[in-house]
């Protein structure tokens, strides 16, 4: 037997002496891996950041970052692949891939609550069984055309039983993303879908363990059967004895206390233990770690410190090295010719069709309706990073026959990264929810009305804990006269919905209930939020409902609105994306809440207030008792000044309140009626009522209104329109960074000197709420009477 020559490459010392001492540091591993990781993270997360409007999962662009990387783009150009990516490196970069994926199986696991796969509909269960076998099925068909075509040689058993998996996978942590993008996570669709799913890819990974078990035993049938007698039985250990001891550790850890680190790092070591387990019985490391996060109780702070702890590594750093792994496998110019493109669409076809026929037609013998159910065939169809790990075993196992050439795991590759890419389009496409139209007795969308004794729902927005002391000071000063439910207040919590495991882990808790969830009775898992609010509930005799929000920045809004009509809610009130730091200066927390309150202006089905928190009332929650504030009304004219003045009388309703209204008036405007008309009924209620006083100051200009401004900054809360009719209101808005705000309101906070907080209130109309919708009439009718006062008195300034 003639053997070749063979040159393996030298092993890759660790670190290098430095560039000064000679050494190119892309000969050592650890500087090389350094730069293979920053160069994944920078392409994967750009990719991610330019498919974003296409509201694609965020493995779309890992899966084409590792294939643009390997040899079907970049890796054409051969110094690039040696320098970067040479062979050598190739064991250290599997190594730490394996590794994050390791975790990564860990975190799909926490995902899943086996719980809730026993409480799974009969609806679901079906779902699931026909998500799995007709693509099966379809997939071992598949796999004889292959092995008849391009895979010819391969292991024949392991072969068809990897077709069959590749094909029946559904990615729940992909699908889990996908449903909460739609909104669609809590409705009837979604929770079939995620209790489809979840069943799936537990069946999907005991299949798996099976073609491993097969495609490793070249020496005797017998093999295979102990490797899955082993593999059932390490299962039953984790259940009978692993779990035992995390409810134990469980049971030790109490919400609001930290987990102590002896349980994160047993953990954590308990997870590089069963892959160990796992790998020496022949199955994969990642079927064990699998395992130990299946059976770790859901319950309590443990799993989310250990997801707090293990997700931002793994997703972040290592778990993008597993896509450029599997990149340098791929090579798409291996699918050449009609017959391999053929191929391509063949299984691209047999995937689709398994998934979405047998899924929409179980579904129709659900009697659920012809659009959900073709939707559910497309949600069910959704591939991902647990497709890539089958094809990568696959590609990977190389005894007596090798499982997966490399045309074929080309084509399975595309076929993945085509199946997830289409699933939120065709669901779209031939899903929408119908939009609630609009309630009959949803009547009260502002805070004027003309029954002043009705109740007032407030729904207000916080996205951490630095917003609460002054929000319930705020609202505390909103209750007015004691009355029985004369204040009604929604206190939504408003949480970013990432890739991280986490978010999945809150998903949980928001589907029993519906997006956005409340809290219904004391949890024993509540969180300081829904304590405070709790407290001020007891504390004032105000109904108080705490929620939750889960959604990404891009769709926030539609959440808030959303939950504003269901409530039919008078005021929204949103925190100023820029918080005050002790020494006063402003700090922008997070650019994109921005874009958050501009489209619930925009969109709002009531009336919006942003508040500007200057420490309203201190740090904590002031009781009414001790409540002690001076409130100032700023008033032009228009809706939006009427709209705050009413706001600021109901607030004089309360005894430790004391309200000035202060008017500007220039004499080259001409006044509304209906200002005039509450200016007469202001004038009055302060001859009667000592905690309402009235001003009003003449201004001819910009600079006089700003002087006046200054002289009454003192204060506790400042409540202002958005868009003043006055023109000379809107001349103070040239330089306003923040249009939001309106000219008052970005005065008011671009000062320094001004310590109250702020309050912007934009009135509902039933037009286009756009803050600059009378700009242009304004400012007509500011030069009209300028011009008309300068001909009576030319003289004047």
């Amino acid at each position: 037997m003639v053997t070749a020559n063979v040159t393996c490459p030298q092993p890759m010392v660790a670190t290098s002496n430095g560039f000064f001492q000679g050494d190119s540091p892309l000969e050592f591993a650890l500087p090389l891996v350094i730069l293979q990781i920053c160069l994944v993270v920078a392409l994967t997360r750009g990719l991610a950041f330019l498919l974003r409007p296409l509201r694609q999962p965020r493995v779309i662009a890992e899966i084409v970052g590792g294939i643009l990387l390997g040899p079907s783009a970049l890796g054409r150009n051969k110094t690039y692949l040696h320098t970067v990516f040479p062979p050598k490196s190739v064991p250290v970069l599997d190594t730490l891939a394996n590794i994050g994926l390791l975790y990564f199986l860990f975190l799909s696991g926490l995902e899943i609550d086996p719980k809730a796969l026993r409480r799974t509909a009969k609806k679901a269960l079906a779902l699931a069984v026909a998500g799995i076998s007709l693509p099966f099925l379809m997939g071992i068909g598949s796999s004889l055309v292959l092995r008849a075509t391009i895979s010819k040689g391969v292991n024949d058993t392991a072969f068809l039983v990897y077709m069959g998996v590749a094909l029946s996978i559904t990615a729940f942590p992909v699908l889990a993303r996908i449903l909460a993008e739609l909104k669609l996570l809590t409705t009837d669709i979604g929770r079939m879908a995620m209790s489809a799913a979840a069943v799936n890819d537990v069946v999907a990974w005991v299949l798996l363990a099976l073609a491993i078990a097969v495609s490793g035993s070249g020496k005797s049938p017998l093999i295979a059967l102990w490797v899955l007698l082993s593999g059932c039985g390490f299962v039953i250990l984790a259940i009978l004895i692993v779990r035992p001891i995390f409810k134990w550790m469980a049971r030790r850890c109490h919400e609001g206390e930290p987990v102590q680190e002896t349980y994160v790092c047993g953990t954590l070591a308990a997870v590089l233990a069963a892959g160990f387990v796992t790998d020496a019985i022949g199955i994969h490391a990642m079927f064990g770690a699998f395992v130990i996060g299946v059976v770790i109780p859901k319950e309590g702070p443990l799993a989310g410190a250990l997801v707090e702890k293990v997700e931002d590594l793994v997703s972040g750093l290592f778990l993008p090295l597993f896509f450029v792994s599997s990149g340098l496998k791929t090579n798409v110019a291996t699918i050449e010719g009609l017959q391999s493109w053929g191929l391509l669409g063949l299984v691209i076809c047999t995937a689709c069709f398994g998934k979405i026929v047998g899924t929409f037609l179980v579904s129709l013998l659900c009697k659920l309706p012809v659009r959900e159910s073709l939707a559910l065939g497309f949600l069910m169809n959704t591939k991902g990073l647990v497709e890539l790990i089958v094809l990568n075993i696959g590609k990977d196992r190389k005894f007596l026959f090798q499982v997966l050439n490399d045309q074929t795991f080309a084509i399975m590759v595309l076929m993945a990264l085509f199946t997830t890419f289409i699933t939120t389009p065709l669901v779209l496409a031939v899903y929408k929810p119908a939009r609630k139209s609009r309630r009959p007795d949803y009547k009260y969308r502002t805070i004027e009305r003309k029954n002043t004794a009705t109740q007032l729902r407030i729904l207000a927005c916080f996205h951490s804990t630095r917003n609460i002391p002054s929000m319930i000071n705020l609202l505390e000063a909103s209750r007015g006269v004691q009355k029985v439910e004369n204040l009604s207040v929604y206190a939504l919590h408003l949480m970013e919905l990432s890739e991280r495991s986490s978010s999945i882990l809150m998903v949980h808790k928001a589907r029993k209930n519906g997006l956005p969830f409340w809290n219904k009775g004391p949890r024993a898992d509540s969180d300081q939020v829904v304590v405070a609010f709790e407290a001020f509930k007891q504390l004032s005799h105000v109904s108080v409902r705490p929620m939750t929000a889960i959604s990404s920045m891009m769709d926030m809004h539609e959440d808030i609105c959303t939950t504003a009509e269901r409530k039919r809610a008078a005021l929204i009130i949103l925190p100023f994306h820029r918080h005050y730091r002790f020494d006063g200066s402003l700090e922008t927390s997070r650019p994109e809440l921005r874009l958050v309150s501009r489209k619930v202006l925009t969109h709002s089905p009531c009336s919006v207030g942003i508040l500007v928190d200057r420490g309203l009332g201190g740090s904590t929650h002031v009781s009414g008792s001790n409540v002690s504030y001076l409130i100032r009304v700023i008033f032009f004219g228009g809706r939006d000044d009427r709209e705050a003045l009413t706001y600021g009388l109901r607030m004089a309703e309360h005894p430790g309140i004391s309200v000035e209204v202060i008017r500007f008036h220039s004499s080259c405007m001409k006044s509304l009626s209906m200002d005039e008309e509450m200016i007469s009924e202001l004038k009055q209620t302060a001859s009667k009522d000592i905690s309402v006083k009235y001003d009003e100051k003449v201004v001819r200009n910009a600079t006089e209104t700003l002087d006046a401004i200054q002289e009454v900054k003192q204060c506790n809360l400042f409540l202002v329109g958005a868009t003043p009719e006055g023109g000379i209101g809107l001349l103070l808005d040239r330089h306003n960074e923040c249009e939001e705000l309106g000219p008052i309101g970005g005065l008011l906070t671009s000062d320094s000197t001004v310590t109250a907080s702020v309050l912007v209130i934009q009135q509902y109309s039933d037009g286009n709420n756009n803050l600059a919708t009378s700009e242009e009439a304004a400012v007509s009718q500011l030069e009209e009477g300028l011009q008309e006062k300068n001909k009576s008195s030319p003289d004047s300034n």
